[in-house]
């Protein structure tokens, strides 16, 4: 069996305006990146399908999906685009290029379940998790990991889930949704302060948020999660891991002041996979949030497929 890559045309097509951080080029870095390196045909490469909104009800309430839907529609027919908030625009291409966000984590959890690949890698845009239940911020419109999650447990009848959030930022969208859910365990760390400004008193005893300081470097980041992410991960055993991909911790990323190298991300991929060996199956499910210094976007992720894939 092999690693899959889930990605779509579609989400190339999601464009939130010129010199916008969350651009087309971020997909075209990482997919050029794995042709130059050999690594894409390593890869059980699988196009992203659209989600079937029903899933979406899993994770956001009902009327939020409609109302957003409906917008996305909206500027889909118009050809113009409109604001969610000062940094998140809906333009024409968002109402596919969400849905193939969306399906890809969902259709990536049932090739894992299904034995079908080890595990999977959906690189697809919009992010997700700053998509609260109700609301689209930060990027995110549907909160693509909470999605999936919520579809192992309600779908597939899985028990028991983990959520690992390694972005810079909080994922204060997927916490706001599986906050109190005794099946999923969310674990994160995220510097502080730093958008969205949230995380700092986790809002269940099912979260182990981590702030982090300006400047930290990976090694202290690493004994963190050695400490904190460790013990409650082997503890809860969890049947599958979902993984909300941010490389915008690189030093290189202007988006935050955190300190992480691919050598960082190498070990924090080789720790959730040895968590995931243990108690999962193998079974993991991860889908790309931030990550914005194109080069060390494409770097980062790539070392991350590799440990996923055991190459």
């Amino acid at each position: 069996m092999a690693t899959a890559y889930y990605s779509h045309p579609d989400c190339a097509a999601h464009d939130m305006g010129r010199g916008h951080p969350e651009c087309p080029e971020r997909l075209a870095a990482i997919g050029d990146h794995l042709l130059a390196t050999g690594l894409d045909v390593a890869l059980d490469q699988r196009d992203a399908p659209l989600v079937d909104l029903a899933e979406l009800d899993l994770a956001h309430d009902t009327r939020y999906v409609a109302e957003i839907s409906d917008r996305m529609r909206q500027a889909e027919a118009s050809g113009e685009p409109r604001a969610v908030d000062p940094d998140t625009v809906l333009c024409p291409a968002t109402w596919k290029a969400a849905r193939r966000a969306a399906g890809a984590a969902v259709a990536a959890t049932d090739a894992v379940i299904d034995g079908e690949v080890d595990n999977a890698f959906c690189a697809v845009r919009p992010p997700g998790h700053h998509a609260t239940r109700n609301q689209a911020m930060g990027f995110c419109f549907f909160n693509n990991v909470a999605v999936a999650a919520r579809h192992a447990l309600d779908k597939r009848g899985l028990k028991r889930v983990a959520i690992v959030d390694f972005d810079v930022h909080h994922g204060n969208g997927t916490e706001d949704i599986v906050a109190g859910d005794d099946r999923i365990l969310m674990v994160s760390f995220f510097q502080h302060p730093l958008y969205p400004g949230s995380g700092g008193v986790p809002l269940g005893d099912n979260m182990v948020n981590v702030p982090i300081s300006p400047y930290t470097r990976g090694e202290e980041i690493r004994e963190v999660i050695e400490m904190m992410w460790i013990p409650r991960l082997e503890d809860f055993k969890p049947q599958m891991i979902f993984v909300s991909a941010g490389f915008d911790a690189h030093r290189e990323d202007d988006l935050g002041q955190l300190g992480l190298v691919e050598a960082d991300y190498e070990w924090i991929t080789r720790r959730i996979k040895q968590v995931a060996d243990r108690y999962a199956r193998g079974r993991i499910v991860s889908c790309l949030e931030g990550g914005y210094a194109l080069g060390a976007l494409a770097r980062s992720v790539a070392t991350h497929l590799r440990v996923l894939a055991d190459l």
